[in-house]
């Protein structure tokens, strides 16, 4: 059977109140519409075909996926229209699979019973039932069971808005059916559009299959129409997110306080704090600790280590059994080897900072590289750049800074060397040996301090 799976994602979503396509608002990160490709990619299915409309130059450049046929609906005309706009680029021997660009939580398991279930149908639809069916579409059965109509809220009888199976929308169909019963769909109804539901009533007429496959869980079929139900689907995913984390083995202090915005790969006991915002890609291995307040983005983070409260840590490698924090911010290009110590108010850029090394509190250092056992005292500052380039610092091991020094690069300072605290070094520093640079000390006998007058 080949397989096509076309995603209409051509609607403005004039209720998000918003210049942004709807399908380009971001659940955990991502473009609702890129969640709905991914789980369309998962089936393998022989082609997927996007119909646009509002702001398609901005969906196309949203999903960086070059198999993809992009079809526009200049006009929007409903559903049915839409799924017309793509039908002369899809095979006549084809099933295909109608997914939405504006509902991201449905889970490649549900499209695969239903494609199963309703295999041999010329026409499959995924249904739901549920507590409260206001603004769905009710499916619509028989006296024997068969599904023999799906009726829009807006068209229904009183009797029929009792009904609680309701249509999610996603459905299969025959290709070549629809190309022929496609004519044959009006327009009169209350929205004055053509609906790829009125398909089903069609293939009844004609005595053809309509089959249907149920599903439990009604959080997979929502889709987002302004930014309250954006949020519900946003704190849906999360909490997915986080029990598929503590499936996994990781703790999690507050399962309800944690974002993932991206993808998040963990090794055994690890522990994460509360209002951790996970970022592009990150991975913990084992026994890393996440304490409250963090964000990480695009981050491999090594065996054993702690970070420590209020951290912000941007495309970063950091290694085995390291401390970081709290208030620490590593910026992109940071390496920091094992056993290093980042402590608070410590910010790094471009660094490679060596086995054992450690910057304990209030300093910078930027485009640089400290060998092993490297001691960076409190206030340091690498001046790594001149106003229009960057320079280097270069700092060996067993090399020791002392508080409040200013290291103007480019400069190499040995290894073995100690500076003294206080030093603006402009100069290398030979190893192993005291450098420093201060005004010479005086003191002035019976100085009287100013005082006011009166």
């Amino acid at each position: 059977m080949k397989l096509t799976v076309v995603i209409l994602a051509a609607g403005k979503g004039t209720r998000m109140r918003s210049g942004l396509p709807k399908v380009l608002h971001p659940v955990a990160g991502k473009p609702m519409i890129a969640h709905v490709v991914a789980t369309a990619r998962s089936l393998n299915p022989d082609s997927i075909v996007v119909v646009h409309g509002h702001g398609g130059d901005l969906v196309k450049q949203s999903v960086s996926d070059h198999s993809i046929t992009w079809v526009e609906q200049a006009k929007q005309l409903g559903t049915g229209h839409a799924v017309a706009q793509a039908i002369p680029h899809i095979d006549d021997d084809a099933t295909i699979l109608v997914l939405y660009g504006d509902v991201p939580l449905t889970q490649s398991d549900s499209l695969k019973a239903l494609i199963e279930q309703t295999k041999g149908a010329t026409v499959g639809l995924l249904t739901c039932a549920i507590d409260d069916p206001y603004g769905y579409g009710r499916i619509i059965r028989d006296r024997h069971g068969d599904i023999s109509a799906i009726v829009e809220q807006k068209d229904a009888t009183a009797e029929q808005l009792e009904i609680n199976e309701i249509n999610t929308g996603i459905m299969t169909l025959s290709a070549d059916y629809f190309r022929t019963a496609y004519p044959r769909i009006d327009a009169n109804n209350s929205q004055q559009e053509y609906y790829l539901t009125d398909i089903v009533g069609l293939a009844v007429a004609d005595k053809l299959t309509v089959q249907a496959c149920m599903i439990d869980n009604e959080d997979e079929i929502l889709g987002v129409n302004d930014r309250m139900q954006l949020a519900s689907v946003e704190r849906i995913y999360q909490e997915r997110m986080a029990w598929q984390l503590m499936l996994e083995g990781a703790t999690l202090l507050d399962p309800s306080r944690i974002d993932v915005r991206g993808e998040l790969s963990i090794g055994s006991d690890v522990v994460i704090d509360a209002n951790v915002i996970f970022e592009g890609h990150v991975s913990l291995a084992n026994g890393v600790h996440i304490g409250p307040n963090c964000v990480i983005k695009n981050t491999t983070i090594a065996d054993n280590t702690i970070i420590e409260s209020h951290c912000s840590i941007d495309t970063a490698t950091i290694g085995a059994s390291c401390n970081i924090g709290p208030f620490a911010r590593i910026r992109p290009g940071t390496v920091l080897g094992d056993k290093a110590k980042i402590g608070n108010f410590v910010e790094t850029k471009n660094a490679e900072i060596g086995l054992g090394s450690k910057i304990n509190h209030l300093s910078y250092v930027g485009d640089s590289e400290l060998g092993r056992d490297v001691n960076i005292g409190a206030g340091t500052i690498t001046c790594n750049y001149d106003g229009a380039n960057k320079h280097k610092t270069i700092i060996g091991d067993n090399a020791f800074i002392g508080s409040n020094t200013a290291l103007v690069a480019p400069v190499t300072i040995g290894k073995g060397a100690t500076i003294g605290a206080g030093s603006t070094i402009s100069k290398n520093a030979p190893e192993n040996e005291l450098t420093l640079s201060r005004a010479k000390q005086t003191s002035i006998s019976n100085w009287q301090r100013p005082k006011k007058e009166s």
